[in-house]
């Protein structure tokens, strides 16, 4: 035996024998004596009794090996004649999952062939042994709470992707999603399951029943009279659905919850328990017996503060148990049996973890005693359990059973080389550890005790049937308010309880993150930043691919906990350099996006590629920040070109290995996270689709191929990251506008950078979907409310209709009884206010880190879009996911805060550096949903004038050139209350459906900005360019929306008038009802321009201003005669009500329209009227008839043919008197007097004009242009509107020069 590692090191000389008492005093090692008494103190009998003095065989440490052997095999006999053969089981002694022809269907198993992931319809999968007398268990470890059916079934049975265990004769299963049993047919039992849950499976072949238990609590008999007899013999077997996944136990490892009289499927090491509970004993003795060597005496000692203080009697004494020990420690149930057992009771003394030095202790005695091969096993397998156990450990009301193992598990971790080892080989590279940070909900809050620790629950009523907050609050009743305040203390002591095992966490990641042990190699945060690259990497890379993938609901509590111990460090580095930034300070300085020494893992860039990137700014890399690309970089082609080399090799390196190891391709070499909860590699693909397993024909498909690139990180040291000597490290090539102050060690900049694109990765998404929680409360409340209404309205007499009542109102008071203690718990892990404060100080850390690399120029371009998306999911996650419960105002800076991030929003939507479309729009939602709302859209208000300039003629640029529809809402959205009847939240037809979520951008009340609309106003009215090109393209996109959502309407009504039945397109009726809306809002934004700048259209000083109001006057007469024309095309799909078209009606479009009209007829000066009512007049579509038809004002000759149709209504705005203003109708009827009077006179004058002297291209008015140089002719309305796009003639197609007023000479 060797002595290694680092405990105390002793030299072979040492290990001798002394008679003399005097040498003892020199070498302490003990006389025989003494050696005698104390060896035989420690290896007693197995009855525990010593034999007396006179009878004991003198030991000395040569004859105790001998002696120890004769100890350890006393009952090997006994037990070995137990490991025979047992009567009713036929199969393998080692029980796993039939991999080879007992399965259906797509699956991914594990490598222990103990996990399996669903990668089908319906896969399903039996174990390779079976039983058909006496009493059996098995146990499911339910990794995903989906569709599965676990249970047992014959050979004979035969399953397929649409039938499963359960669904043939001789198979039956519980199945805990639908909460039913199967066996041909279904009825209910049990309870639901969750993810996290143990199931065991208990068949009785004696008596003839199957059983079932969820974690050791009985679901009673499921079946009985199951059949037996000859041939009939019970597989363990599971059906499961796509991306479904369970760990089995049969018996490998020591069963969870045991059940008396039941055997496992595998039996225990019986034999290697026995010797190894005896060596534990052992073991324990040393500890507990000390040497006084001055009196020649034996005492008992204090085992929690036992330590090894360099006795070679007590050394070599271990030496010879661990001799024995060592190599049982490599076993997985006996790991976790006895080692894990023994470590867990030395914590049970309570106390701190630094309070039992003893188990520090133990794991240097393991490395100094135990092979190295060895050590790395015992430690991965004990890792490996007590994840297990805290993963599948019951909600208890205390959370004891996962404070038990956490402390343990830190425990270990503190111990310097241990920590190591399993960071650099098992942390993230075996196990999923991250699981360590999760706390998982309980679906079944009875089990959880959450009913004793909130005793009463509460839930808010403030909603409207309209699913709106009242406006009305009602005062709170004595008796709620007692309610509400009893829960809220519910909560607290739930929370209290919560923090306790968040905090252990944290000090796990501590240790993680330790770097000042430089003992034996690199300091323990550096292995982890490489391998928490390396799992970010995995997860950025393989988003489509889900046995990969972290959880959402895990990154989500790994994030808060990296975040408080991220700050630990960052805080206390400040401390130590006062000149360093806090933690509140905290951003990503720009150089990590350029310089290469963070891994990026092909994310893509504001800027787009890297590879591009690198092309077109070497120059201002070289200038700004000093940094040199190598022009052989240059060269080595793009990284897709590198993946596919990378690929090639791959299938090379494939192809050369036996095909059974073809996984789900080489290169997922990473434990699958839904399957196995620990260990478990999803690398063996079965398919019956195959012809064989063995020899899969057809090639992997794309989920299978998954691009791997080594990590260049996983190369880096200490010096490469902090730097020194001149070395920057990370903070290579610092930019000219980056402060040169130092912000924090490099170390945690990197990790702060990682926790930013795990926000990104998935648990934004997972804050959102938590919420559902909450919104189901308030429907619960609102249907409850409703029930109880209608008790309290029940006439007397009708006792049967009152019953059904308060049968309902049961169901809904135990619904919101069970959601609002889990809301509470919910509210506690995911959206309690130390986690907004997380999320808000990671928003303020992103738009810091924005305004650096917004500095920095061009080189802006190098920075990740992933920082942008951050910043605006962050903010929308304040505001809407955490807002129930904690208020956004309350937070630090908000103010500040969110005039910074508009800021952001206003300058970035349109920046030429960023070109990735996603991330374009995904600004330009940003910042339309900022201006909903009266807060943020004060808060864009409030930034320097300079910039809301700068964004609003961003906003006015022509609409082809980019995304416009997002650009119109915003204008929308600044005029929205300003505009002639345009004060609604919702339009008058839908007040009465369906309600919607209020906090909708759409559903907000108007508040229109006047500061933003008066910016707008000067532009258009100084910039003489700017305003032609954004109307015309306003009036472009609206000719082309209309005609659209007219085109549509036209194939919906001729389906509807078919005489077979038909069903139009739920996505036809979106998009038309979509081109609808846009139509309305482009006609909103000509109704704000009219209004803000009327002189654009009526002062024709201006070039264009004569064709642009030629051209609106054209639009606004096409719209009016569509929409009001009796009994036409618009009237009869509106009254189709369909379901998608709710927002097609006649108000919207109606009062859009006389806005513009009321705007350029009435409230204009007479020149500007006359201007206008002659071009409107002047458009051969206008028909007063429309007009008309605003005021109820239809035709006699539709009245006489409606006349039967007495309950028919004609449109008016006389009837939306809540929605327009008196004022505004008394200017509708003065435009319809001026438009009567005008159009008579008109008629008067006008001369009858020859067919000759009209514009041969729109036949409306007469010939006044001529081109030059080709002498064609048209009207100047043609003309114009045609050059704005295109310079050649109409007709010669030849370059026009010039335009010439023409007339006709009068001699003609």
């Amino acid at each position: 035996m060797t002595s290694r590692g680092a405990g105390t090191a002793f030299s072979r000389k040492n290990y001798r024998l002394s008679t003399e008492p005097e040498k003892s005093k020199v070498t302490g090692i003990v006389n025989s004596r003494l050696l005698n008494d104390y060896l035989h103190r420690v290896f007693t009998n197995a009855d525990g009794n010593q034999p007396a003095a006179a009878y004991r065989k003198h030991l000395t440490f040569q004859n105790l090996q001998e002696h120890l052997d004769r100890l350890l095999a006393e009952e090997s006999g006994s037990e070995d004649s137990r490991d025979q053969v047992v009567e009713g089981r036929l199969g393998p002694s080692t029980v796993v999952l039939d991999h080879t022809s007992g399965f259906e269907g797509l699956l991914l198993v594990d490598d222990d062939l103990l996990g399996v992931i669903g990668h089908s319809n319906f896969g399903s999968i039996r174990a390779t042994t079976c039983v058909y007398k006496g009493k059996w268990i098995y146990e499911v470890l339910i990794s995903s709470q989906g569709l599965m059916q676990i249970g047992w079934c014959t050979l004979n049975c035969r399953f397929n992707q649409e039938e499963g265990v359960g669904d043939t004769p001789d198979s039956y299963a519980y199945d805990g999603n639908r909460v039913r049993k199967w066996n041909v047919t279904t009825t209910n039992y049990g309870k639901s399951w969750a993810a996290g849950d143990i199931v065991s499976c208990l068949i009785d072949l004696d008596e003839g029943t199957i059983a079932f238990c969820l974690n050791g609590i009985s679901l009673g008999t499921a079946f009985d009279n199951i059949t037996r007899g000859a041939g009939m013999a019970y597989f363990p077997a599971i059906s499961l659905s796509f991306k479904e996944s369970v760990a089995f136990n049969f018996g490998s490892r020591p069963l969870r919850y045991p059940v008396e009289g039941y055997r496992p499927l595998q039996d225990p090491p019986v034999a290697d328990l026995v010797k190894a509970r005896k060596l534990l004993g052992y073991l324990k003795n040393v500890i507990h017996i000390g040497i006084d060597v001055t009196e020649g005496k034996l005492v008992e000692k204090d085992t929690s503060m036992w330590q090894l203080q360099g006795e070679p009697t007590v050394l070599i004494t271990l030496a010879h148990i661990f001799n024995y020990f060592s190599p049982l420690m490599c076993k997985v149930y006996l790991v976790e049996d006895v080692l894990m057992t023994f470590l867990l009771s030395i914590l049970e003394r309570g106390g701190a973890v630094e309070a039992h030095p003893l188990i520090q202790q133990l794991l240097d005695l393991m490395w100094l005693l135990m092979e190295e091969y060895e050590v790395h096993e015992c430690l991965k397998q004990l890792l490996m359990s007590l994840l297990r156990a805290y993963r599948f450990s019951p909600i208890i009301p205390d959370l004891g059973l996962q404070i038990h193992y956490l402390r343990l598990t830190i425990a270990v971790l503190k111990h310097e080389k241990s920590r190591k080892y399993l960071l650099s080989n098992v942390l993230f590279d075996v196990l999923r550890s991250v699981v360590f940070f999760y706390i998982k909900s309980p679906l079944r809050v009875e089990e959880a005790g959450l009913q004793e620790l909130i005793p009463t629950t509460w839930w808010p009523n403030r909603f409207t049937k309209e699913g709106k907050e009242s406006k009305e609050v009602k005062e709170e009743s004595a008796e709620e308010r007692l309610r509400r305040r009893a829960y809220e203390r519910g909560c607290q002591r739930l929370k209290k309880r919560i923090e306790v095992v968040e905090g252990l966490q944290v000090q796990i990641l501590k240790l993680l993150l330790n770097n000042k042990d430089r003992g034996g190699g690199e300091a323990s945060r550096y292995i982890f930043l490489n391998k928490f690259r390396k799992f970010l990497q995995e997860n950025a890379s393989n988003r489509g691919n889900l046995t990969v993938l972290c959880p959402p609901e895990y990154m989500v509590c790994f994030l808060h906990r990296l975040i408080a111990a991220l700050r630990f460090f960052w805080d206390g580095h400040k401390a130590k350099t006062p000149a360093a930034l806090s933690s509140e300070e905290a951003y990503v300085p720009p150089q990590l996006f350029y310089n290469g020494k963070v891994d990026y893992f092909d994310l893509q860039r504001l800027g787009g590629l890297l590879s591009h990137l690198k092309k077109t700014l070497k120059d201002d890399l070289a200038a700004k920040a000093n940094v040199l690309i190598d022009p052989a970089e240059l060269q080595a082609v793009t990284m897709d070109d590198l993946d596919e080399d990378e690929e090639s090799a791959t299938s090379a390196a494939q192809s050369q290995r036996p095909s059974a190891a073809l996984a789900i391709g080489g290169a997922l070499a990473r434990p699958g996270w839904l399957s196995s909860p620990t260990l478990g590699r999803a690398n063996r693909f079965l398919s019956t689709a195959a012809v064989s397993l063995m020899n899969p024909r057809r090639p992997l498909g794309t989920l299978e191929k998954i691009k791997v690139r080594t990590l260049s990180v996983e190369q880096r040291t200490e010096e490469d990251i902090e730097g020194s000597h001149g070395n920057e490290g990370l903070l290579l090539g610092r930019p000219p506008e980056e402060p040169d102050q130092p912000i924090t060690e490099n170390s945690l900049l990197e990790i702060l950078d990682g926790i930013v694109m795990m926000y990104n990765l998935s648990v934004h998404q997972q804050l959102g979907k938590m919420v559902g929680v909450s919104d189901d409360v308030n429907e619960y409340a609102m249907a409850l409310k409703d029930t109880e209404e209608k008790i309290s309205r029940c006439p007397k007499r009708r006792r049967d209709i009152h019953e059904e009542l308060l049968k309902s109102q049961k169901v809904f008071s135990e619904k919101l009884n069970h959601l609002s203690r889990r809301l509470a718990w919910i509210n506690v892990t995911i959206y309690s206010k130390e986690k907004m404060q997380d999320v808000y100080w990671l928003l303020r850390v992103c738009i810091r880190t924005i305004e650096h690399g917004d500095r920095t120029g061009s080189l802006f371009a190098f920075m990740p879009e992933f920082y942008l998306s951050v910043a605006m999911n962050s903010y929308s996650a304040l505001k809407n996911y955490f807002s129930p419960v904690n208020s956004m105002e309350e937070l630090p800076g908000y103010e500040e805060t969110l005039m910074r991030l508009a800021a952001i929003l206003a300058k970035h939507f349109a920046d030429s550096r960023i070109v990735g479309t996603d991330i374009r729009d995904s600004l330009m939602q940003a910042l339309a949903s900022y201006v909903c709302y009266p807060h943020s859209l004060r808060a864009v208000e409030r930034i320097p004038e300079e910039q809301r300039i700068s964004m609003m003629k961003n906003l006015l640029a022509p609409y082809e050139q980019r995304p416009w529809a997002q650009t119109n809402w915003i204008l929308v959205r600044l005029w929205r209350g300003c505009g002639f009847g345009y004060r609604y939240t919702r339009l008058p037809h839908l007040l009465k459906t369906k309600p919607e979520d209020a906090s909708l951008p759409s559903l907000q009340k108007p508040c229109p900005s006047t500061l933003l609309q008066q910016h707008m106003a000067d532009l258009l009215r100084s910039d003489r360019d700017l305003a032609p090109s954004f109307l015309n393209s306003v009036l472009n996109q609206l000719n082309w929306a209309f005609s659209e959502f007219i085109g549509m309407i036209q194939e919906i009504q001729q389906a509807a008038e078919r005489l077979e039945r038909n069903f139009v397109d739920s996505r036809q009726l979106k998009v038309c009802a979509t081109c609808f809306d846009l139509s309305v809002s482009l006609l909103r934004v000509l109704e704000m321009t009219v209004t803000l700048a009327p002189e654009i259209f009526l002062d024709w000083n201006r070039p264009s201003s004569e064709l642009l109001l030629r051209r609106l006057a054209q639009l606004l007469n096409q719209v009016l005669n569509r929409v009001t024309a009796e009994r036409n095309l618009f009237d009869r799909v509106v009254n189709l009500r369909l379901p998608g078209l709710e927002s097609v009606d006649h108000y919207p479009i109606l009062v859009a329209v006389t806005g513009i009209l009321v705007r350029l007829l009435v409230d204009t000066d007479v020149q500007g009227a006359e201007r206008a009512t002659a071009v409107l007049l002047a458009d051969p579509c206008f028909q007063l008839r429309s007009i008309q038809y605003l005021l109820g004002h239809a035709e006699p000759l539709a009245l006489a043919a409606a006349a039967p149709a007495t309950d028919k209504r004609h449109f008016s705005l006389h009837t939306y008197t809540e929605y327009i203003s008196a004022e505004e109708l008394v200017k509708v009827d003065k435009m319809l007097s001026h438009l009567s009077e005008e159009s008579k006179q008109a008629a008067a004058t006008t001369l009858p004009t020859s067919e000759e002297d009209l514009c041969p291209i729109c036949y409306a008015h007469p010939i006044s242009a001529i081109f030059r140089p080709c002498s064609h002719k048209s009207c100047k309305a043609c003309i114009n509107q045609h050059l704005m796009n295109n310079k050649d003639c109409f007709f010669c197609k030849a370059t026009i020069t010039g335009v010439d007023d023409f007339t006709k000479p009068a001699s003609s």
